[in-house]
């Protein structure tokens, strides 16, 4: 056998005899930490241990300390479990088992209705079979054999997935009686998923069609250790506690009504906050030189054959008539943008031109997808397109880096991570257009030494793109932001400028949204807060609570001086004890309670409880007041 060198990701080197595993090689290499390797990359390529190498490489070791070994780990998990269900169930047809963002999940069809109740027993075989440490073999067959075995195995719906599948090989992994269609890679054995639990039971169409039946899903999550599992459970259910959905409710937020699935119907205190939102929005926009437009929500049909989204996004839009000719319900911005573009003649002295809009878009979503503010059919998006030269293209996409952080920070968002997405198989424009776009977005994050990570293929159909993930108070990650160049649109509209050469040029159009979708963003943002949203944002900012009756009077004039300043306050005069006026003000998460009483009315203040904090003392009003438009002021996040 031939000698080979594997260079490790630390920049360690050691030499090994060909035909040697990947197990093998960690082992003799770091024999302390062998056992929580469950993955490893090798040229650039996510594999299994179990793989021999037969000439030199590079290796990264995969543990579940990074997210690409995790979901190696949760994969293998989704596995055992349903090998754990077939145990139960014989007849239970497989459908598809992944790993998520947070666990996996496994879906299968089933005559018998699934609930919690039965989780218990199926996380009972789960440990019998971990405790018999069966290896995950993977062999390969060619897709006829493939197709026979699953037949024979009465699972159509691999046989379904077989056929989408253009390879003439496929892997197959199997681990004691379980076998199962899968790409892979997974832990070496059963026995390496040490901790886990079953979460819930749920009903998803197989491949997300409402045309195909209603299959069953067990979501679950595993780590290989129990405080790290302990954790994560304890942050689900503190996420139960902060589900939007819950906490609108609560404070009487936002309603969605069957007379209208996936639109939010905004309450009073629900409009305030995204009132706000929109305000904040506005305003930071006009400092940095947007101007602000409003397109038509309705427009014909040929527009959006021009823009290609007829081709490319027909499937996701409402349609109307009017006088017999065909119109779209705008699922997008960017077309009006165009529009108003070209009402104008520009020199490059006009550019870059910034146009801003707060458009309301309409996507028809499956009512499967359906959730909260999360997944609606009708959101407004802050949308913005910047017109300018290729020349100013780069220091462009960096403004808007930075105007994104400035944006994020001022919600309370610290952390982010940065995706660059580059072209998708279905998409328009030239390839020297996309790698002129890709290289401007790659270089200005470089520029601003931001880290980030490429998505091959997953760019929007006319452009590349930045996505922005932010990280929340549980550590969750939501994807908000984006950030994308687009050569395709000016050329398709006929976009043109006067250079300083005296001749017409193309412009850029690089299309970005912070929030991205105003009503997912408050979504996030209210289960960020917990509802406890800070002074700037809350509903009602203060609330009079007047001892008894007597002390209504003294009340109503400290109403008139807090409204008369601005700040949104209410009087809650009903006659119930004030401690329990307190709770239920504790409860709607009302930043300032004030008491008022003797001697409060006597002395014309009031005594004052704030949100977390509880009682802070008597107050003058004047003091009071200032300390809270201070707040409101300087978009305090405390």
């Amino acid at each position: 056998m031939n000698q080979i060198t594997i260079t490790f990701n630390d920049g360690k080197n050691r030499s090994f005899q060909s035909g040697i595993t990947l197990a093998e090689i960690i082992k003799a290499t770091y024999p302390n930490t062998y056992r929580s390797a469950v993955a490893a990359v090798l040229k650039g390529q996510i594999i299994d241990l179990s793989k021999t190498v037969e000439s030199d490489a590079t290796l990264r070791i995969l543990t579940c300390s990074e997210a690409e070994g995790l979901q190696v780990f949760w994969h293998s998990a989704s596995h055992i479990m349903a090998q754990a269900v077939k145990a139960f169930y014989p007849d239970a047809i497989l459908g598809i088992g992944p790993s998520i963002s947070n666990g996996f999940y496994y879906d299968f069809l089933l005559k018998n209705s699934l609930n919690s109740d039965d989780l218990p027993k199926i996380e009972k075989k789960m440990k019998e079979i971990i405790k018999a440490d069966q290896p995950f073999i993977r062999n390969i067959l060619n897709k006829k054999e493939a197709v026979q075995l699953f037949q024979n195995r009465g699972e159509p719906f691999k046989v379904e997935l077989l056929e989408d599948i253009p390879d003439q090989e496929v892997s197959i992994y199997s681990n004691g009686d379980f076998m199962d269609l899968c790409r892979g890679p997974h832990v070496p054995s059963t026995g390496y998923i040490s901790h886990f639990k079953l979460l819930n039971v749920a009903g998803a169409y197989w491949r997300g069609d409402e045309r195909n039946p209603v299959m069953q899903r067990i979501y679950g999550v595993a780590f290989q250790d129990k405080k790290s599992l302990e954790k994560h459970l304890h942050v689900l259910e503190e996420a139960k506690n902060r589900d939007h959905r819950k906490l609108a409710k609560e404070l009487d937020l936002f309603s969605f009504n069957p007379e209208g699935p996936g639109f939010p119907f905004w309450h009073p205190n629900g409009l305030i906050v995204y009132n706000e939102i929109l305000h904040f929005m506005r305003e930071t926009l006009t400092r940095h030189g947007y101007l602000e437009i409003k397109t038509p929500l309705i427009l014909n049909e040929e527009l959006w054959h021009r823009s290609g989204h007829w081709d490319n996004y027909k499937e996701n839009m409402y349609f109307t008539k009017i006088e017999d000719k065909s119109y779209a319900v705008k699922p997008m911005n960017c077309p009006g943008g165009l529009i108003v573009y070209k009402n104008h003649s520009y020199s490059y002295r006009d550019l870059p031109l910034k146009l801003s809009e707060m458009g309301l878009v309409h996507r028809h979503e499956k009512s499967g997808v359906l959730h909260g503010l999360f997944r609606v059919r009708q959101f407004t998006q802050d949308d913005a397109h910047v017109f300018c030269t290729p020349e100013q293209m780069e220091d462009e996409i960096i403004r808007l880096i930075d105007l994104v952080d400035e944006v994020y920070r001022a919600f309370g968002y610290e952390e982010f991570q940065i995706e660059l997405s580059t072209r998708p198989p279905k998409s328009i424009g030239t390839a020297e257009m996309w790698k002129k776009a890709e290289n401007a977005l790659m270089h200005a994050l470089e520029r601003k030494n931001i880290n980030y990570k490429i998505n091959r293929g997953e760019g929007a159909f006319y452009g590349p793109k930045i996505d922005y993930h932010i990280k929340d108070s549980l550590g969750r990650m939501w994807q908000c932001g984006t950030i994308q160049v687009d050569f395709s649109m000016p050329e398709r509209f006929e976009l043109e400028y006067v250079g300083s050469d005296g001749q017409k040029h193309r412009p850029v159009m690089i299309h970005r949204a912070i929030l991205g979708s105003l009503e997912r963003f408050l979504g996030i943002l209210t289960e960020h807060v917990g509802g406890a949203f800070p002074v700037w944002l809350a509903p009602v900012q203060c609330i009079l609570l007047p001892i008894s009756e007597k002390h209504h009077d003294y009340s109503k004039q400290v109403l008139k001086s807090f409204l008369d300043r601005g700040i949104r306050c209410k009087l809650d005069d009903r006659c119930e004890k004030v401690g329990y006026k307190i709770r239920e003000a504790e409860t709607k998460k009302i930043p300032y309670m004030c008491i008022v009483g003797d001697k409060e009315t006597e002395k014309g203040t009031v005594s004052v409880r704030k949100r977390k904090e509880g009682d802070v003392g008597e107050k003058e009003l004047s003091s009071l007041m200032e300390e809270i438009l201070d707040k409101i002021k300087r978009r305090a996040n405390h």
